[in-house]
C-alpha cells in the first residue's frame, strides 16, 4: 500500500521519494509522496529519469510541483529522451510544511503507446531542530 505519510528516519541522511510514471497518466497529477516540514529537497539529484521514451506525436512533457502548483520544481521536461532530467525551477527547495509531491505527464495529442520513468525527489529533513 502506498505511504503518503512525510517519511523521515532519524538520522542524518538523503532521504527520497520515487513514483512510477507511465504513458496511461496522462493528465493525472500523480502523488509522489509527502515531503516532511523543514525539509531541503535537494534539486541536481531530484527530476525525472526516462527509461522508456514517451512516443506521442506531439510533445511529451513532464511537471514536478506539489498540489497547489503543479510545475513549482520543474516544468516541461522532455519525456521523448532517455535519461534524468533533473528539477529545473529557481525557487526555494524548502519546504516549510508537510508537501505533497505530485508529478504530471502532458501528452498534447493522447496518443502516445510507451513511455515509463521514474520520478525522484530527494531532501534532508531536519533532524536536528
Amino acid at each position: 500500500m502506498p505511504q503518503n505519510n512525510p517519511r523521515q528516519y532519524s538520522q542524518q541522511v538523503v532521504h527520497f521519494l520515487r513514483k512510477r510514471l507511465t504513458y496511461t497518466d496522462r493528465g493525472v497529477a500523480v502523488t509522489v509522496g509527502v515531503v516532511p516540514a523543514g525539509s531541503v529537497i535537494l534539486k541536481p539529484i531530484s527530476g525525472v529519469n526516462i527509461h522508456t521514451a514517451f512516443n506521442g506525436t506531439g510533445t511529451d512533457l513532464i511537471d514536478i510541483g506539489t498540489s497547489g502548483t503543479a510545475d513549482l520544481f520543474a516544468t516541461d521536461l522532455a519525456g521523448q529522451t532517455v535519461g534524468f532530467a533533473p528539477c529545473d525551477e529557481a525557487v526555494s527547495f524548502y519546504v516549510a510544511a508537510d508537501t505533497t509531491i505530485t508529478a504530471t505527464y502532458a501528452d498534447q495529442n493522447s496518443d502516445a503507446t510507451a513511455g515509463e520513468a521514474q520520478v525522484v525527489i530527494a531532501y534532508v529533513p531536519n533532524t536536528d531542530g
